[in-house]
């Protein structure tokens, strides 16, 4: 049979671009699904389990933004963009993907209408797979319970608990944002990752013999600053079921204090990938980081961070030797 990471996802984002109703309907989850953590994972995996053995299309409904920029006037720093967490439910087997806005609109949503023109019209559920605490519709009246009694049928995914704690968006975020990889690791079921876009930067990489691809995170969430050993898968977004090409690299989070005159507002986030040639502009990359290789200095010249850089990518090449991806 085909492996999830071969499944070509159709992604909907609009409620006028629904397909048509299928014959075989589809098995619906809903949330946001930042982190696509261990929790989320079972919610998916367990759809997919349900999918095949009802003949129906596992599918999730998922938003562009997280709700709480509306619902609270902010909201926090993504463990995945939209993009990043659509390549993880393709990964995970996911056939159709609904994004919606959370606008004025969906949040005054009654859960029944909801229920009614977004789910079983628009996506012609046939059952729901929902976490243990999932919620959707005005006044969050959307409930396993509610579906119930509206004569649906659902499955609803056991609560994953870590070192006694539940697996959740927040605690992965506390643990990223203070440098606990491993913790974060162990809630997300795979590596701390970041998904970005290569943007033009100022090029002083190649001049040191180093050449860096800049990464655009979108507003997602990366580790604190520091050197990390990583491993970078590049995505292709238009053909997202094709192989991957996956390298090694040094990854530097941080303000570039040898070489900025001025402190950047944000961390910039450059990835030196090891045995690479070529022209990455516009490209996608998601970056696995593995180790963290040292904290962000600044060094006298040009020519000593340069020669930091070549220990710094010694190192991660004895680190990386033999390690796979988690993702």
């Amino acid at each position: 049979p085909e492996t999830p990471s071969l499944h070509v996802m159709i992604v909907t984002r609009s409620k006028s671009e629904l397909p048509a109703p299928s014959a075989e309907g589809s098995v619906v989850s809903i949330g946001v699904f930042d982190g696509v953590h261990k929790g989320h994972q079972q919610i998916l995996a367990d759809n997919v389990a349900r999918a095949r053995a009802t003949g129906a299309r596992p599918s999730v409904v998922t938003f562009s933004s997280h709700p709480k920029r509306l619902l609270l006037g902010r909201a926090p720093k993504t463990l995945t963009t939209l993009e990043h967490r659509l390549e993880l439910f393709r990964r995970a087997g996911i056939l159709h993907t609904l994004v919606l806005q959370f606008d004025e609109e969906t949040r005054s949503t009654t859960a029944e209408r909801f229920i009614s023109e977004i789910l079983l019209s628009g996506m012609d559920a046939r059952s729901f797979v929902l976490g243990f605490d999932s919620k959707f519709g005005l006044e969050q009246r959307g409930t396993p319970a509610l579906l119930r009694e509206l004569g649906h049928e659902v499955q609803v995914s056991e609560k994953v608990v870590v070192s006694g704690r539940a697996v959740s968006s927040t605690a992965i975020r506390e643990a990223v944002e203070l440098g606990d990889l491993k913790s974060a690791e162990a809630m997300l079921g795979r590596r701390v990752s970041a998904f970005g876009e290569v943007v033009k930067g100022r090029g002083l990489g190649r001049e040191l013999g180093f050449p860096t691809a800049n990464l655009n995170l979108h507003h997602e969430l990366s580790p604190p600053t520091g050197v990390y050993a990583c491993l970078v898968r590049k995505i292709d977004t238009n053909a997202p079921h094709a192989p991957k090409e996956v390298y090694q690299a040094v990854t530097n989070i941080g303000f570039r204090p040898t070489v900025e005159e001025t402190r950047p507002e944000r961390p910039q986030v450059e990835a030196l990938l090891l045995d690479f040639a070529g022209d990455l502009y516009g490209e996608y990359l998601e970056l696995e980081f593995v180790a963290r290789l040292r904290g962000e200095e600044r060094f006298e010249d040009l020519e000593a961070l340069s020669s930091q850089i070549a220990r710094d990518v010694e190192e991660a090449r004895g680190i990386l030797t033999g390690i796979q991806l988690t993702n």
